[in-house]
C-alpha cells in the first residue's frame, strides 16, 4: 500500500484526500477527506485572470493541505487544477505558490482528462449494485465548467461545456457586484439559454439521451440531495449514493430561486460558500436531466477526487 494524496481545485473549492492505495487492486482506504471553499475564480469569466484575493485563499488552504499531508505521511501528491486556473491568464503565479507550499506542480488538465478523472471516481463502485444499469452518464457539475460523460467499464465519450453555478451566477444573477436576491425572471431566463446552448454543444460529442442510469457529481448535486433528505445537517453517508427524483430537483430548484440569501443560508445543510451559487446550480441539474429524460439521479459522493486517487494508484 502506497500512502497519497489527491488535491482538486476546482473554480469554487480545493478538496483534499489522504489514502492508502493499493497498486495492484487501485483499492483506495480514506484516511482523510476535506474540502475548503476559496472562490478560486472569483472574476475570471469578467477579467481572464486570478484575482490576487482569490489566489490568497487558495494558498492558505494549500498550507493547511501540506500539514495534514505531512501528518499523515502520504508519499506521493497529486495536485489537480480545473475551469478556473485553465482559463487564466496568470495560471503560472498560481502554478508557482502551489509548488512552493506543497511541493507538487498543479496539473492544469484539460477539460476531457476532467471528466475521464470524473467517471472513474464516480462508477467505479457502482458495479457492485446491480440494479443501476449501465451505460452511465455522469454529470460531474462544477463551478466554472459541467463535464459529461458516458461509458459502462471505460469511456465511451466525454465533453466539458463552460457553465457551472459560479460561473452562471458572476455572468447573470450578480448586479452591482452583489447577488440578485431573489432574481428577476429575465435573469433566470438569460441562465436558461446559456445552459441550453452548453447542452447542445455537449450533446455533439456525448449522447445525453438514452443512457440507462444518470449519476450526479459535487457539491451542487449533493447540496441538493441533502435537501431532498431534509437533513438538518450534511451527512456525506446518508446522501451517497442516494437517488433524488425529477419532481424533488424541479420544487427544490423553484423553492432557490424564489428565497433570500438568508432563507438559503438557513437550509441546515448548506456550506456557507455556496449559498450564493446553489440556485444556478440546481438550474444546471434540472436542465440536464429535462434534456436527458431522466426520472431521477444517483448522488455520489465519490468523484473526480477519489478518480486522482486512483490515478496515483
Amino acid at each position: 500500500m502506497t500512502r497519497v494524496a489527491a488535491i482538486d481545485c476546482g473554480t469554487n473549492s480545493i478538496r483534499l484526500l489522504v489514502a492508502d492505495a493499493d497498486p495492484a487492486t487501485g483499492e483506495l482506504v480514506e484516511l482523510d477527506r476535506r474540502m475548503e471553499i476559496v472562490r478560486l475564480g472569483q472574476g475570471v469569466d469578467r477579467t481572464g485572470r486570478l484575482a490576487p484575493e482569490a489566489l490568497e485563499r487558495t494558498f492558505a488552504a494549500c498550507r493547511r493541505y501540506a500539514e495534514v499531508i505531512e501528518e499523515h505521511g502520504a508519499r506521493k501528491i497529486r495536485f489537480v487544477a480545473t475551469s478556473a486556473s485553465r482559463d487564466a491568464e496568470n495560471r503560472d503565479e498560481f502554478v508557482r505558490g502551489v509548488r512552493e507550499i506543497l511541493g507538487a506542480d498543479p496539473e492544469v488538465i484539460s477539460g476531457d482528462q476532467e471528466a475521464e478523472f470524473s467517471f472513474t471516481g464516480a462508477t467505479r463502485e457502482l458495479a457492485d449494485h446491480d440494479h443501476l444499469a449501465k451505460p452511465y452518464l455522469v454529470v460531474d457539475i462544477g463551478g466554472g465548467s459541467t463535464e459529461f460523460v458516458v461509458g459502462d467499464d471505460h469511456v465511451r465519450a466525454a465533453r466539458s461545456v463552460d457553465i457551472g453555478c459560479v460561473r452562471m451566477t458572476e455572468r447573470h444573477l450578480v448586479r452591482d457586484g452583489v447577488v440578485t436576491d431573489p432574481p428577476s425572471a429575465g435573469r433566470i431566463d438569460a441562465v436558461r439559454a446559456d445552459i441550453e446552448a452548453a447542452l447542445d454543444l455537449a450533446e455533439k460529442s456525448v449522447p445525453l439521451a438514452g443512457t440507462a442510469t444518470l449519476v450526479g457529481l459535487a457539491g451542487t448535486v449533493t447540496t441538493v440531495a441533502a435537501i431532498a433528505q431534509g437533513l438538518d445537517a450534511y451527512d456525506s453517508e446518508a446522501i451517497h449514493h442516494s437517488r433524488i427524483s425529477f419532481d424533488q430537483v424541479q420544487e427544490i430548484t423553484s423553492r432557490l430561486l424564489a428565497s433570500t440569501h438568508a432563507e438559503r443560508a438557513a437550509i441546515g445543510a448548506m456550506h456557507p460558500g455556496r449559498v450564493d451559487v446553489i440556485a444556478a446550480g440546481a438550474l444546471i441539474l434540472l436542465a440536464v436531466m429535462k434534456r436527458t429524460g431522466a426520472q431521477e439521479v444517483v448522488v455520489s459522493e465519490h468523484d473526480i477526487l477519489d478518480g486522482i486517487g486512483w490515478s496515483i494508484a
